[in-house]
């Protein structure tokens, strides 16, 4: 073989070293780009900062708390909201990534009532003051469960919600809907759509574990209620 002859084939050799480098890299290339195109699950949409949401849906925790949230908390019906993580402070207000077609999630609070310690209070969550109330109602409760009974008394439409376990619904005036076996202790809070106060009168049913709750219309601020407290040994509280 010829020099000419040798010089060419080791050119072609060193030709296609590299050519099959280039072809094994290159699936790499667009794996790497869609790991890093892939969006981050967002679990506080800023829907939950805006009407109607803000007044009637509860977000979920480690979210930064919207109105109805605050309002609740300060009543005692909620932990105390806690601070956003730091991967939702990076992304901005409510946990809101600037990406389209957000879809809420279904908010799931935890259920037992925080208490601060005593003689402290913590710099980065407000203490809850729960001055003593006398129950509105008292019922016998059957293996630590309830029956509610919500019955619509009023021409307008009312929104409930029990916390953590169902999203916001609507309930007709003049109609009535039964939520069946809630494992106290259980928070309800209920809206007239129209933004109107409600009365709001529990009292045991005939049935063991059964609560009938009336909502009727208020005619001033200070006889509305809001939110629906049943405590493990039966004690019903109203706010």
């Amino acid at each position: 073989m010829n020099m000419k002859s040798q010089k060419f084939r080791k050119s072609a050799e060193f030709f296609g070293a590299i050519c099959g480098g280039l072809l094994i890299s290159l699936p790499a290339i667009p794996q790497a780009v869609a790991q890093e195109s892939t969006p981050k699950i967002n679990p506080c949409p800023r829907i939950f900062y805006e009407e109607p949401h803000n007044n009637q849906v509860v977000v979920p925790q480690g979210c930064p708390p919207n109105a109805l949230t605050q309002r609740l908390a300060a009543q005692g019906l909620l932990p105390v909201p806690a601070t956003s993580s730091q991967d939702q402070t990076k992304l901005g207000v409510g946990g809101e990534a600037p990406q389209p077609n957000v879809i809420p999630l279904r908010p799931v609070p935890g259920d037992q009532t925080q208490q601060p310690s005593p003689g402290k209070v913590s710099t980065d969550q407000p203490a809850l003051l729960q001055p003593r109330q006398t129950p509105s109602a008292t019922i016998a409760l059957t293996n630590g469960t309830v029956n509610i009974k919500l019955v619509n008394d009023t021409a307008a439409n009312v929104t409930f919600q029990v916390i953590g376990d169902t999203a916001p619904r609507s309930l007709q005036g003049k109609s009535d809907v039964t939520l069946q076996g809630l494992k106290v202790p259980v928070t309800v809070t209920f809206e007239r759509e129209d933004h109107g106060q409600l009365i709001v009168t529990p009292q045991p049913s005939s049935e063991p574990g059964s609560l009938e709750v009336t909502f009727k219309e208020a005619t001033n601020a200070a006889q509305g209620r809001s939110a629906m407290r049943i405590e493990r040994n039966g004690s019903v509280f109203l706010n």
